[in-house]
């Protein structure tokens, strides 16, 4: 009993980066723009918010900046897929270079120095962890007692206001969109910069509130494991949710494990949330097109197409 109270306290903490990831691309690939930069935003974001608050900012402040450094780092994805018009894939892959290349030469000198990060509801408020419902209320934080409602207020932006529809519009047939008078490359620019927001904030949250330290390589391929879960939700935000659970469950089964000292190989244990992704990856490759991917996503448009 005590092993399960605790592995579900963990498992809002570890689902909720990735969650607020997957959020982010969602956004970016309803308008078409086929996003595979994750993992270095969130470096961006990660290491960022670790630099704010070593150098006296409070700790909300850091997620902004680490939110504000991944709007930063896609403002360079936009240019190029949007304006420039460059491949998405290869364009994607950058950031993920550029970003983690960046933080291994900015972070350096920040690395392994703890920090204060955000309190807990346990430290906010002097909850009683002697109950198993105080053990799990009292190590949640406002982020992630945020989250359900952010998925809730994304998913009715989405599929019911009419600036959601314009952007799965766009996402769907540019040029359709186009000649209905929407701005497509505006439309796609600012999915872009939502896309860095939602995932520099993932990446400083896991630093911030999670970790309190900068590692170099801490985010760990968990962009990677947000592109599938992004696939794994069908591109719907209230799917989304759900499949952060499960990832972010599987993630949080390895510290605990190793916290009451079982005995199975860490490092088998520790592929358990990468295999899950591989696994989403090749049921989607093997089923086709996925049931709710735009149809024009990680496709160029220029305004003279036909179709």
């Amino acid at each position: 009993m005590d092993f399960l109270v605790g592995w579900i306290a963990i498992v809002p903490s570890y689902a909720t980066p990735l969650l607020l990831a997957s959020l982010g691309l969602i956004v970016c690939e309803r308008a078409g723009i086929l996003n595979l930069g994750a993992e270095g935003l969130m470096a961006v974001g990660a290491m960022t918010g670790a630099i704010a608050v070593l150098s006296g900012a409070d700790p909300w402040a850091a997620l902004a900046a680490g939110a504000a450094a991944g709007i930063a780092l896609a403002f360079l994805f936009g240019i190029a897929t949007v304006v420039m018009r460059a491949d998405h894939t290869l364009s994607g892959l950058a950031v993920v270079a550029v970003g983690l290349g960046l933080t291994g030469v900015i972070g350096r000198p920040y690395m392994q120095k703890t920090f204060p990060g955000i309190a807990s509801f346990g430290e906010m408020f002097g909850i009683d962890r002697s109950s198993a419902l105080g053990r799990i209320v009292a190590v949640q934080d406002p982020v992630t007692l945020a989250m359900p409602f952010l998925v809730v207020l994304l998913w009715w932006w989405l599929m019911r206001s009419g600036s959601g529809l314009r952007l799965r519009a766009v996402g769907e047939n540019p040029a359709a969109a186009d000649v209905a008078g929407i701005d497509v490359q505006v439309a796609q620019f600012g999915a872009v910069l939502v896309s860095g927001l939602l995932c520099g904030l993932a990446g400083a949250y896991l630093c911030v509130a999670t970790s309190h330290v900068w590692v170099e390589g801490m985010i760990a391929a968990r962009g990677w494991v947000a592109v599938a879960l992004v696939i794994f939700a069908r591109w719907n935000p209230a799917r989304a949710l759900a499949g952060a659970i499960v990832f972010g469950s599987a993630d949080a089964l390895v510290p605990r494990l190793q916290a009451i000292g079982a005995d199975i190989p860490v490092y088998l244990a520790m592929m358990l949330p990468y295999l899950l992704t591989l696994l989403v990856l090749v049921a989607s490759s093997m089923a086709g097109r996925a049931s709710g991917e735009p149809s024009f996503l990680g496709r160029i448009y220029l305004r003279q197409d036909k179709h």
